[in-house]
């Protein structure tokens, strides 16, 4: 143990040093909050007027105490007192379409609550505000030897982990807890959180402007979207988190930002604060080469075709767009990132890049623990790429078909005791009825031909489950084996779905029932594919990536140890992979340059929208109201220096899926918008970070503010807020002061 203790305290070490030196010229990065006093300088440097304490602290109020964890996939922050909360329209559209109907339809109109009675509540949406922060690799490791097996270090980890958490949660009041492995395991971190359960909607402009530009602005430059909503945090009479009642109360935070008014400029210093969700960052060359050359080609065109049916059946049927637009949306934002991010791995030559580095570590490698390493995970990619390809057309096709996922998950809520059969009645009645609420048989039915299609074409023989061969052998085509499932399963008629919740049967009558939907043909058509991933290509890729990770650990290790020694001038800045934890990102306002000729600016007005305003274009037609404010120019005190309402800016914050909704702050902490999207051809960031044309993409608050005021006419919530002082701007260098 003391081998390994020593070896930790170097890795340590190193990654401290890392962190402390730093390259002027790139703000790539995601850095944890708790040790941003190793970045302290270089934020400096680049404009920042704050303290690492204001940033984080356990002892006093800071900036982490006003921003949360958005379900399990945003980012919030507090703006009032009284737990008003600001997030990205696409991080609440869930909320916002599960309220809507033909007769309310907020995805369209837009919601705002005028009073606090009328705020709506969300089943089931949490947000979570980080306690603390600790590094625990000593903890996590204790017991562990350098001569055990993988499968023994697995345990340890894991028991150690789990009384970690036990311990840190154990006062409740909301508490919950998980550690993450960063640097491949290298380093653990506990973070404890507290989760609050009450949250309600209290405003979200139409569609029309939250969602503006739709599929065709998404992940583009310039861009003119007011992706925000508005929820609050209740709490019960003692702040603490309670589940939803009436007598609930606003939550009172520790911190909430300042809104700023003052603007940006090119130039300008500006930083994140949220919840990255998965980078990438330290793979081998092979990984890259996959996602480029075949993952993300053809699920792309999985893609493609789904989205096609989609849209070829909501263009006819208001109740069809209203039911399919959150699933839209969800397919389409991966569909659109994954394009950019290939063509961006591609312009980047980032596979030989990647190669030329493996080639000097290994020659640094020679005679030390590390020799040979670059060529094992190599050998391990080439033996884990057809089972991967198999998983990703498992995933993009099978796992897509809705009907055969609701009949799957509705059979696993039978209980089975022997010959004791039981059904919780009323929680498969709630699943029913979510189901129906927001499902189209013809869609459904096109996307199973469709995709399935594209599976028989494109997974090789040797790796298709029998089932698929006998099916496509019995009915001879996808088109007559999919009208046999849509036309035999139970699962597509309410009223016999209502049969089967139906509370009060005896043993047998739930067991006979249970029979009827394990032989139902979509059940049947799911649990086939099932149990080939889980027979015929899960145990491999576990097995494969257990290699991985084992490997990637040693060679985050190498990268770390011989960062001074193997790269040209300053030294690789190691931070860890984003994994849905809280992470600072800082940078500048600042504009790019797509291609030759062509310069973005690095902000946009609401003359582009009325640019691109067409009643015709479902993304593109704007509230009549907005078109009148701009014909009067009623802005009220929400336009920038020229007179003009600002909408969105780019700066070069190193960003990822989980930073939608973030906090964009300035030099003193001041919100000055929410981040919401990163540029099309920088979406390759979550690989390789091009500091040249990696842009992320926020709202500028006072489009927020004006949208609030002038649409929702909801301005007692801007009464709520607390407004920072102007800050006088200096011409030197952009910088406030």
């Amino acid at each position: 143990m003391k081998y390994m203790n020593k070896r930790l305290r170097t890795i340590t070490l190193a990654v401290l040093t890392f962190l402390g030196t730093y390259s002027a010229q790139a703000d790539e990065g995601m850095w944890l909050p708790s040790l941003i006093e190793y970045r302290i300088g270089d934020m400096m440097e680049k404009g920042f007027r704050l303290m690492p304490e204001d940033i984080y602290s356990i002892n006093e109020a800071s900036l982490k105490d006003a921003v949360v964890l958005f379900g399990r996939g945003c980012t919030g922050e507090l703006v009032s007192s009284e737990g008003l909360l600001l997030t990205n329209h696409h991080c609440g559209y869930g909320q916002i379409q599960q309220h809507s109907s033909v007769e309310h339809d907020y995805l369209r109109d837009g919601f705002w609550a005028m009073n606090r009675s009328e705020e709506l509540p969300n089943k089931g949406l949490t947000v979570s505000f980080l306690e603390r922060m600790e590094d625990v690799t000593s903890i996590i490791l204790k017991g562990y030897e350098p001569s055990m097996s993988e499968d023994e270090r697995v345990a340890i980890v894991k028991a150690n982990s789990e009384a970690l958490i036990a311990q840190a949660v154990k006062d409740g009041k909301g508490l919950r807890a998980t550690v993450e492995a960063l640097y491949y395991g290298n380093q653990y971190f506990l973070f404890l959180y507290r989760e609050y359960s009450d949250v309600r909607l209290v405003g979200a402009p139409p569609s029309s402007i939250g969602k503006f530009g739709g599929d065709t602005d998404n992940w583009m430059w310039p861009r003119h979207t007011g992706d925000f909503s508005i929820f609050r945090i209740y709490a019960d009479k003692d702040n603490n988190p309670a589940a939803y009642s009436p007598d609930n109360v606003p939550y009172r935070p520790k911190k909430y930002f300042k809104i700023s008014t003052t603007g940006v400029r090119e130039g300008d210093f500006t930083f994140i604060y949220g919840y990255p969700g998965r980078t990438q960052e330290y793979i081998h060359s092979e990984a890259v080469r996959y996602i480029e050359e075949l993952s993300d080609p053809h699920k792309i065109a999985l893609r493609t075709l789904r989205l096609d049916i989609m849209s070829k059946h909501q263009s006819q049927s208001q109740k069809v767009r209203i039911q399919y637009s959150s699933k839209h949306a969800n397919v389409a934002n991966a569909w659109k990132k994954w394009q950019g991010e290939a063509k961006g791995i591609k312009k980047m030559k980032t596979v030989a890049t990647k190669k030329e580095y493996e080639q000097r570590f290994a020659a640094w490698a020679k005679g030390t623990e590390y020799e040979g390493l670059t060529d094992k995970i190599a050998q391990i990619y080439a033996e884990l790429e057809p089972y991967a390809f198999a998983t990703d057309y498992y995933n993009e096709t099978v796992r897509t078909v809705e009907l055969a996922n609701f009949a799957m998950s509705f059979a696993r809520l039978y209980k089975v005791d022997g010959e004791e059969v039981s059904l919780d009645c009323e929680k498969a009645a709630e699943k029913a009825e979510s189901f129906f609420k927001d499902y189209y048989l013809p869609i459904d039915q096109e996307c199973f031909v469709a995709v399935m299609k594209e599976f028989d074409k494109n997974v090789p023989a040797e790796s298709k489950p029998g089932f698929h061969t006998e099916m496509m052998e019995k009915y001879g085509s996808v088109e007559a084996w999919a009208a046999y499932i849509f036309e035999n399963s139970i699962f597509t008629d309410p009223a016999d779905v209502q049969t089967l919740t139906a509370a009060g049967k005896s043993a047998d009558e739930y067991k006979a029932d249970r029979q009827s939907v394990m032989n139902d043909p979509a059940t049947v058509f799911f649990n086939e594919y099932l149990k080939w991933y889980h027979a015929d290509v899960l145990p491999h890729t576990q097995r494969l990536n257990q290699d991985l990770q084992l490997a990637y650990r040693q060679y985050m290790r190498g990268q770390i140890v011989s960062a001074d020694k193997i790269t040209s001038g300053s030294a690789n800045e190691f931070y860890p992979d984003a994994n849905l934890t809280l992470r600072v990102a800082y940078g500048h306002i600042k504009g790019y340059s797509p291609a030759d000729g062509v310069y973005y600016t690095p902000s946009s007005t609401i003359k582009g929208i009325m640019e691109k305003d067409n009643p015709e274009i479902f993304d593109y037609n704007i509230p009549q109201s907005l078109r009148d404010i701009y014909a009067t120019k009623d802005y009220g005190r929400w336009t920038d220096e020229s007179g003009d309402i600002p909408v969105c800016f780019i700066a070069t914050n190193h960003t990822t899926g989980g930073n939608s909704g973030s906090p964009v702050l300035n030099a003193y902490g001041d919100l000055i918008g929410l981040n919401f999207d990163r540029v099309w051809e920088g979406t390759m960031s979550d690989i390789v970070f091009d500091p040249e044309i990696c842009r992320n993409i926020s709202l500028d608050i006072r489009y927020v503010l004006f949208t609030i005021e002038k649409i929702g006419g909801a301005g007692y919530l801007i009464d709520e807020m607390t407004f920072a002082p102007e800050r006088r701007r200096s011409y030197i260098d952009g910088m406030l002061w």
